[in-house]
């Protein structure tokens, strides 16, 4: 087994401080069985974040150029946390330079960055993973287990949202986030998310179809300076004109059973609420991320005088809860962040060749990642065809 790992994350927004932290926690949580792990470098294109960022998680340096990380040979774990349309050109030196990478979602902002990706991991030496953190939520991986064992029996069909709020405010200043062709906007950033929950838990998708797509607020002004994460900052006067989705919604047909999602960017009052339902012969059983330590199920055969959903808390009876948190009693919390540090901790484990029965389940592949790209891109399809049926691609 590897002996010690040196950790570097390109990206210092929002996300790329949760992959930081995350880092720093992983050999806080479970049995100590991992490496020695060296933080050695926050890397951003924005010197002062950098800075602040690796001495927020005490990484030994900063950089501003991610050359400096693909050179530097202490390093061995890279998370990549950066604008999707930049993911591919910066995995692709990553992987050919010997490095492990946990790559954030989408893919990229391409159907054919994704497959080059995909192909580059495919042949690479080392482990190229993405992060599909939702599953790594209790009660996300909990609902999937009373599918997967049978306990709700087949499933119906299952009806998900996924509302956020950050492009709500028209003054919001343009970014990455709202360039790019129509289906790189609300669909791959939150749709991405609720897309793979919804096949983790139901199964693969088969087809889509009703695709639809609007841009609600058409220009931004531009920013005066950096735009990190979701902030919103000073602007100008000179507004630019949005170029993708600001909400998606489909409907989607599994193997058994079918099913509606919806996603938005403009939704207010929701800072980030992923929630579903999900029917099936026996039973149902909802999850709202507002109340993240908890699922409601409910069950065909409960008696009539107590039918209904009901509330468990989840705990050290659940997965990820025992062992993985200080306190894993029922009802005592956990949340977003938290998810996070079991995805770098599984990452980890991977990397360290700790057997995959002694570790969490493993992350997803750029396969699967490029497999939840090809479903994103049959919605846009659907969508051009007029809301048209449209098959999915398998891996």
């Amino acid at each position: 087994m590897t002996t010690s790992l040196g950790i570097a994350v390109i990206g210092a927004g929002m996300a790329g401080k949760a992959h930081a932290n995350a880092y720093r926690l992983a050999s806080a949580v479970y049995d100590s069985t991992l490496p020695e792990l060296r933080y050695v470098s926050i890397c951003d294109l924005n010197e002062d974040i950098a800075r602040e960022t690796a001495d927020r998680y005490g990484f030994e340096r900063f950089d501003t150029d991610w050359h400096a990380i693909v050179d530097d040979p202490s390093i061995d774990v890279v998370s990549v946390v950066v604008a999707n349309f930049l993911h591919r050109e910066i995995v692709e030196a990553l992987l050919a330079a010997g490095k492990h990478v946990l790559c954030e979602k989408p893919l990229s902002d391409t159907i054919e960055d994704a497959e080059a990706m995909a192909l580059a991991a495919r042949n690479a030496s080392t482990i190229a993973r993405i992060g599909l953190t939702y599953r790594r939520t209790p009660g996300i991986a909990f609902i999937r287990e009373l599918v997967q064992s049978g306990r709700l029996g087949d499933v119906l069909h299952f009806s998900g949202h996924y509302w956020t709020e950050y492009a709500a405010h028209p003054d919001a200043p343009m970014s990455w986030r709202y360039q790019g062709p129509n289906g790189s906007g609300a669909l791959a950033d939150v749709g991405s998310h609720l897309s793979y929950v919804a096949e983790f838990i139901c199964g693969d998708i088969q087809s889509v179809s009703g695709g639809q797509l609007a841009t609600t607020i058409t220009e931004r002004p531009k920013p005066l300076g950096a735009v990190v994460g979701h902030s919103r900052g000073a602007v100008s006067d000179e507004m630019i004109p949005v170029e993708n989705d600001d909400y998606a919604g489909f409907t989607v047909r599994f193997a058994r059973g079918a099913g509606a999602l919806e996603v938005s960017r403009v939704a207010l009052s929701h800072p980030a609420t992923l929630a579903f339902e999900v029917f099936g012969t026996k039973g149902a059983a909802k999850w709202d991320q507002r109340r993240f330590a908890q699922v409601e199920v409910a069950f065909h055969d409960d008696p009539e005088d107590l039918a209904g959903y009901r509330t468990v808390e989840l705990g050290s009876a659940h997965p990820y809860v025992a062992g993985g948190l200080a306190i894993d009693a029922s009802g005592a919390g956990h949340g977003q962040n938290d998810q996070f540090v079991f995805q770098a901790r599984a990452f980890l484990e991977e990397v360290a060749g700790i057997p995959e029965d002694e570790s969490l389940p493993r992350n997803a592949s750029f396969d699967e990642g490029l497999r939840n790209m090809r479903l994103l891109d049959a919605v846009v399809q659907s969508y051009h065809a007029g809301g048209a049926s449209v098959d999915v691609p398998g891996l």
